[in-house]
């Protein structure tokens, strides 16, 4: 998993949620790589949940989660990831409430 922490998500921007605590209780089901900015500032607190290999191999594509700011928010994905994560298992539909579109980039401008 990545979990934004820097900009907004993480921050006393988001009030009334233990961050440390959330990013903890993700670790316990996964490895989690802290991103200082996934550019969607406006969803924080921002989770992108990756296929394990099996997950991969399947199919599955990473799933971008925002406004995750509950413990039950938190324990909804974790479960999920738990039970196998994308490609693996099907999303429980309960997170449908927290999918976001990830961030568009812009493409790479040609050496002049």
């Amino acid at each position: 998993m990545v979990v934004c922490r820097d900009c907004c998500c993480g921050s006393p921007k988001v009030t009334g949620l233990d961050h440390a605590a959330q990013t903890a209780r993700l670790r316990e089901e996964a490895p989690v790589r802290v991103s200082d900015c996934l550019d969607v500032c406006d969803q924080a607190n921002v989770i992108v949940v990756q296929p394990s290999a099996d997950g991969r191999a399947a199919g599955g594509r990473p799933v971008w989660l925002g406004l995750v700011n509950s413990p039950d928010a938190t324990e909804d994905a974790t479960a999920w990831v738990r039970s196998g994560g994308p490609g693996v298992a099907p999303r429980p539909e309960i997170l449908d409430l927290h999918l976001i579109t990830p961030p568009r980039r812009a493409p790479a401008r040609p050496a002049p």
